[in-house]
């Protein structure tokens, strides 16, 4: 089992490096197409940058090998930020990010299995994401597979009682080889989670479920991979990241903003996060 702890310092620079190019693509998309979700999208981007270029065993040349590592976006509505992800891992050409939610494009508001290379399930429904993960997870133990699970639910997602069914299930197969990220930027389409339906104490509901569960500031990138590796070491039960994220993370005027849960920036805007993230 490789020890994703020792990464080096070059190593992260080149991972923030491309979770840099993934935000400003989330940001060109958006803008291009007049509607999306930036928020969630940004704040969830070192988790999908340490997964795909740094984690999952993977193949963009064989989306079909069966012993893969499988990725399920339970928060669908951040599909700019997979998109983004797997245009840059080599799935499709990036040229194909300026097409989303367009006509005819294989890049919807929301992610399609049946049309995107590399994706796995589709999702957008909140709450369903969870339980398609453990059904992998069951599916490879029971197939005799070696590959591993990711998943990243929303905090708002989390209302939803089928992820609680999900984490029942996943603790009762013991499913060590499924590990979950919540992205807890406490911000969901109506406003604080915490002032919508409370998840606090989050942490201890999870461990409450039979979870091992790590707490790491999710927009750091060395963390995120840090606790991954420990995830991979625990037996007997699955893991979750709770992950401490900013909502818009990188884009100064949508960092912690909840009018850009599902709006696109317009012109001026654009201009200014295209500055701000190091683009003409």
């Amino acid at each position: 089992m490789p020890d994703f702890e020792d990464i080096t310092d070059d190593r992260i620079q080149e991972l923030e490096a491309i979770a840099l190019k993934t935000r400003s693509w989330i940001v060109k998309m958006i803008h291009e197409a007049g509607s999306g979700h930036p928020g969630g999208s940004l704040s969830s981007v070192e988790m999908l940058t340490a997964l795909y270029f740094h984690i999952m065993r993977h193949d963009p040349e064989k989306t079909d090998w069966p012993d893969r590592d499988r990725f399920v976006l339970s928060k669908g509505h951040a599909a700019p930020a997979l998109y983004a992800t797997l245009a840059q891992a080599g799935y499709f050409p990036e040229e194909d990010l300026m097409t989303l939610r367009k006509l005819g494009s294989k890049l919807q508001g929301h992610p399609n299995m049946n049309t995107t290379p590399g994706v796995e399930m589709s999702t957008g429904s909140l709450g369903q994401g969870l339980s398609a993960a453990v059904g992998m997870a069951l599916g490879g133990r029971l197939d005799r597979k070696d590959f591993r699970v990711y998943c990243i639910c929303g905090d708002g997602e989390l209302n939803s009682g089928q992820i609680w069914e999900a984490a029942m299930s996943a603790s009762h197969f013991k499913l060590d080889k499924l590990t979950v990220f919540v992205d807890r930027n406490y911000l969901q389409i109506d406003g604080h989670t915490e002032q919508i339906m409370s998840l606090e104490p989050l942490a201890f509901k999870f461990k409450a479920f039979g979870w091992q569960v790590f707490e790491i500031d999710g927009n750091n990138m060395r963390e995120v991979v840090q606790a991954v590796s420990r995830a991979r070491s625990i037996f007997g039960k699955p893991s979750i990241i709770i992950a401490q994220t900013v909502k818009g993370k990188g884009v100064s005027y949508m960092e912690g903003n909840l009018g850009f849960h599902g709006a696109p920036p317009n012109d001026e805007e654009f201009r200014c996060a295209m500055g701000e993230l190091g683009c003409d």
